[in-house]
């Protein structure tokens, strides 16, 4: 089972003694929000060729290989994806910005969640609303798929501040409504709990139609995840039935010190609930 870990965990400046502690636990995939990546360079979406080499000197002495990219709008301002002509302009940009970082370094799935930057105002008609995301995440799709990467869409619950595409049945139906062949489906755990839905998570992901390209295994609030090492057991079995071969990312917060021991805690749990989620699977 293909294991990672969020960047978004721990201080940039701690990166080197998590870098080694991923390595101790045969951790091998490495999510990255780019602003704690390239901590040093004043433009992280679009780096120097130098900032990018001294980064992944690091991640690959580790033996680390980048999998999938989030905070995709970090830094941008004024974008939404339903706002006025100029807003929708600076949200395509700013994604087409992480696009492009992601093609660069060769990360194949990046995670649109950005739950304040895709409110639909009490104004818009429903259907305007859905043409506008189709029409764009169509235009992003066709970006990411000529960049050799993917865009997946993260079901964001409602309790984060938004409005679109706050369950997994909604998130899946615009995915495959939508069709392109490069936007795909970002399953999150953490949101599955916080919509009360997380008890009927086999069934849900039986049920699924869009190909899922990433999966999130995190808390309400990114809290320490997981909890539960055989909570998350009972969504890795479901997903191998499912016959999802992709990568599992821890993403939490960085916790209060002992922070390394409060990550290497949550490593535990994961790879646990990974033994579990094989002996289950195997068994169904």
């Amino acid at each position: 089972m293909k294991l990672a870990v969020s960047n978004i965990a721990w201080p940039p400046a701690e990166r080197l003694r998590i870098y080694r502690l991923l390595a101790a636990h045969g951790i091998r995939g490495l999510e990255i929000a780019p602003g704690l990546f390239l901590p040093g360079s004043a433009r992280p979406f679009a780096p120097s060729e130098a900032e990018l080499a001294a980064a992944l000197a690091e991640t690959q002495a580790a033996g680390l290989e980048l999998v999938s990219m989030q905070s995709l709008l970090f830094g941008v301002e004024g974008a939404a994806l339903f706002g006025e002509a100029g807003e929708r302009a600076r949200f395509r940009e700013g994604l087409r910005a992480a696009i492009t970082l992601a093609g660069r370094l060769g990360i194949p799935n990046l995670v649109f969640g950005s739950p304040r930057q895709r409110v639909i105002p009490a104004d818009m008609d429903p259907a305007e609303a859905e043409a506008v995301a189709l029409a764009t995440f169509g235009e992003l799709g066709e970006a990411a798929r000529e960049a050799g990467t993917r865009l997946g869409i993260e079901f964001n619950p409602a309790a984060y501040g938004t409005n679109f595409l706050t369950t997994l049945e909604e998130a899946d139906a615009f995915v495959t409504r939508l069709g392109h062949p490069a936007v795909t489906l970002i399953l999150d755990l953490g949101a599955m709990h916080m919509n009360g839905a997380f008890a009927g998570i086999a069934g849900a992901v039986a049920a699924v139609r869009a190909p899922i390209s990433h999966v999130h295994v995190s808390e309400p609030d990114l809290a320490p995840a997981p909890a539960s090492a055989g909570a998350a057991a009972t969504a890795l079995a479901a997903l191998a039935r499912k016959g999802y071969a992709g990568w599992h990312s821890i993403e939490m917060k960085p916790p209060p010190d002992p922070g390394p021991a409060v990550l290497e805690a949550a490593i535990g749990r994961l790879l646990r609930a990974a033994g579990m989620a094989e002996g289950k699977a195997g068994a169904a």
